[in-house]
């Protein structure tokens, strides 16, 4: 159990490296030993807890034999992994570096060693526990799902060029775009089915299907810890990106937290809060000119409908599995959650920018963290500045932070009212099956 906690402490700290993720789109400078091999190191940072903490004896098959063999060959074929860097062309691009580029090279080897050997004596411990045979061929299921679940999001761009194709081309991601429709229908999809797999199973079993879905995204999320700093998420530029204040975020952790820890709170904010956050962004992108999602298949646009619908997925279903119950009466500890986050999201954003400020950048080289959308309004319209508060070297335009609260709590209780529709149509069918 050391072992594994050891592996996931240094695999957490590598995704703030460079090295992380930018050789995976990156197959022909890198090789295709190498990026394999860490692509199924990644799938170990999902089979191991599954085996040592889960107890499952097939992700423990999966995890014996193909971990230390994928440890081997990275170890052969790293190259010049360790020297990836980051050039600067301007001062704020030397600003921006000095921020992402933290961590020295010989911390980096250090966390890449500490994650292979811990990795490797987990993988040991398995043997130990239960022997060099295997329980059943189910295993190799659990090691292909794994392995595609934890794809790097970024692989697809090894097969073109986004500079090639032109900002209206049709295969770009744009609000009220037909892949915007796409990803509505991948929401709906990815909810069902996942409902529809874990719905037979006892509470245990539905618990342990919403923990492995929350460990995927976990790992899917901090992708973008590495992407930020290497070749850039959307339009963020520095890892103040990566502080957990927006709503989507913050649901990453809290839904990952309702489900691990099984604890009651943790469930209204989990549903009332993070699945009206999440599934409120498939109705509205923002302005494009705010957004760069690059392609259909770039790794911006494939990153936020994966971590999205994953993240309402798990909101949903521990309501929809009936893990808990939601009432209305539950609303009071989310409203509170959500405007300290708005509080705390207001502070930290004009805390970065006056920082950037501080040290010199103008103009659109400022960062604007927007945490929570606190500093950006993605509507088309503008709200004046009547009231503010000046922190620092930012002014905080409190008529727009109320306003945005207000906003999202109508969207919450909206959300609410069509779950309490959805109920009550559900009823009725199943009463007229009943009937018939």
């Amino acid at each position: 159990m050391a072992m594994c906690v050891a592996m996931l402490i240094a695999s957490f700290a590598l995704t703030f490296t460079i090295s992380d993720y930018y050789i995976f789109n990156r197959i022909s400078q890198y090789g295709i030993a190498f990026v394999l091999s860490q692509w199924i190191k990644k799938a170990g940072i999902i089979l191991l807890p599954m085996a040592i903490f889960l107890k499952s004896r097939n992700a423990a098959d999966a995890a014996k034999y193909i971990l230390p063999a994928a440890v081997i060959v990275s170890l052969c074929t790293f190259g010049d992994f360790f020297d990836i860097t980051k050039t600067a062309e301007t001062e704020a691009e030397q600003f921006y570096n000095s921020i992402n580029l933290f961590m020295p090279k010989w911390l980096n080897i250090l966390l890449f060693s500490v994650q292979s050997v811990s990795c490797v004596c987990a993988c040991g411990s398995l043997f130990i526990k239960y022997g060099f045979g295997v329980k059943s061929p189910l295993f190799l299921r659990t090691l292909i799902c794994t392995f595609l679940a934890v794809t790097p999001l970024n692989i697809f761009e090894n097969f073109f060029d986004i500079n090639d194709f032109p900002a209206d081309s049709f295969w770009r991601f744009y609000s009220l775009s037909v892949w915007h429709l796409a990803a509505v229908i991948i929401l709906i999809t990815v909810t069902v089915i996942s409902y529809l797999c874990i719905k037979n199973k006892n509470g245990e079993g539905k618990l342990y299907c919403l923990r492995v879905m929350a460990m995927v995204l976990l790992l899917q999320y901090h992708s973008k810890d590495s992407m930020i700093i290497g070749d850039g998420y959307n339009m963020y530029n520095t890892l103040f990106s990566c502080i957990p204040l927006f709503i989507c975020n913050l649901g990453v952790y809290v839904a990952s937290l309702t489900v691990f820890l099984n604890k009651k709170p943790l469930y209204p904010i989990s549903f009332f809060v993070h699945a009206a956050g999440a599934i409120s962004v498939f109705f509205y992108f923002g302005k494009d000119s705010l957004s760069n999602y690059g392609l259909f298949c770039s790794y911006t646009a494939l990153y936020f409908v994966f971590t999205h619908c994953l993240l309402f997925a798990i909101c949903v279903n521990v309501v929809a599995l009936k893990l808990y119950i939601f009432r209305i009466k539950d609303c009071i500890i989310p409203l509170v959650y959500y405007f300290l986050v708005i509080v705390t999201a207001s502070v930290a954003s004009a805390l970065v920018t006056s920082y950037s400020i501080e040290a010199g950048l103008t103009g659109s080289d400022i960062l604007y963290p927007n945490y929570a959308f606190t500093q950006i309004n993605p509507l088309p319209f503008e709200v004046p500045a009547i009231f503010t508060v000046t922190l620092w070297h930012y002014d905080i335009n409190i008529l727009y932070e109320t306003g945005l609260y207000i906003f999202y709590v109508a969207i919450f209780f909206t959300f609410y009212g069509l779950y309490r529709i959805w109920l009550a149509l559900i009823s009725v069918i199943f009463k007229k099956k009943a009937v018939t």
